[in-house]
């Protein structure tokens, strides 16, 4: 897991107007990335080298993630993270949608299981800080 240094334990979110709260959520799930280590963790995983829009793999898939979280439905949607200091409350630089839509035509199968052994390490991260049954058995059920 990696230590906080970009200070996101520092940023207050804070209303002047009861009815505005915009893409709130966005927080806990920079907080939640941010601790886990993903970017740099996908960035060591996924090998996209020599692909067009392979560079930087870690920053696309949180600026997807954090788009969907955002309620994105599509690529052009990522637009909305470029509004205001989104940027700054995130940690990471977002990409273009242009340039995200080049980085998901770079996947061959293989790239897929790679992002495979990505989620199974960041579940294993996640569990050792705390976030799964403690001693119990986890049970999912439909």
């Amino acid at each position: 897991m990696k230590r906080v240094s970009r200070g996101i334990d520092r940023i207050q979110v804070t209303f002047d107007d009861e009815h505005l709260v915009a893409n709130a959520g966005l927080l806990l799930v920079a907080t939640l990335a941010t601790r886990l280590g993903i970017e740099e963790l996908i960035d060591a995983t996924v090998r996209l080298v020599g692909r067009i829009g392979g560079a930087l793999p870690g920053r696309k898939v949180l600026t997807l993630v954090h788009a969907i979280v955002a309620g994105g439905s599509h690529i052009d949607h990522a637009d909305v993270l470029r509004a205001g200091a989104t940027q700054a409350v995130l940690g990471h630089r977002i990409m273009a949608p242009s340039t995200l839509g080049t980085f998901l035509r770079a996947f061959t199968f293989g790239h897929v299981r790679q992002f495979e052994a990505v989620v199974g390490k960041v579940l294993s991260r996640a569990w050792a800080a705390g976030a799964g049954p403690g001693s119990d058995r986890l049970v999912v059920r439909p």
